[in-house]
């Protein structure tokens, strides 16, 4: 019950055609670099998904959460019931690597983000949950609720946080991950 890496796939990947779980990237499905990374820092990894969501064959638990609300906060919640502290990172980062999320586990605030701005990865720690749930009452955006939080935060290569959102940036990451 310690720290535990959540993959999120509760979204409906309007923006790239739907399961974006399984959308590919070089051969592998996305979601299975988000969960290489986890296995790189160490920790363990659960995948967050609505009950709808197609997923390919997990070596890792499924956890399910509640079809309503749409917004990647209730998988934080989910998965805080299985965990003191949770990273989230959604299941469309290629790029994030175990030491960015070694680097943010050891961070001692409540909430934190791996890069200034961005969402994901992001850190979340039990004594957070009312603030969190207030948040996902209120429709609060996950930027917001970091930046009206005091939190720590590292510098790091903005390449870690680029999440595949639309068939552009498929190809984008398919360029980067290409050998030169």
């Amino acid at each position: 019950m310690a720290t535990g890496v959540a993959i999120l796939a509760g979204g409906a990947g309007s923006r790239i055609g739907g399961d974006k779980a399984l959308v590919e990237l070089a051969g592998r499905p996305l979601i299975a670099y988000p969960l290489e990374a986890a296995a790189g820092a160490g920790l363990q990894a659960v995948v967050v998904a609505k009950r709808g969501t197609r997923l390919p064959a997990l070596r890792v638990p499924v956890l399910l959460e509640p079809d309503l609300p749409l917004h990647p906060l209730l998988g934080v919640v989910t998965a805080l019931a299985s965990f003191a502290t949770v990273i989230a990172l959604p299941c469309d980062m290629p790029f994030v690597d175990g030491p960015a999320l070694t680097a943010l586990a050891a961070m001692p605030a409540q909430l934190a983000t791996l890069l200034p701005g961005e969402p994901f990865p992001s850190l979340y720690r039990r004594a957070a949950l009312p603030a969190l749930r207030a948040a996902l009452r209120d429709g609060r955006s996950l930027r917001a609720l970091h930046a009206r939080s005091a939190h720590a935060r590292t510098a790091g290569d903005p390449l870690l946080t680029f999440s595949v959102n639309t068939r552009a940036d498929l190809a984008l990451a398919l360029a980067r991950l290409r050998p030169r």
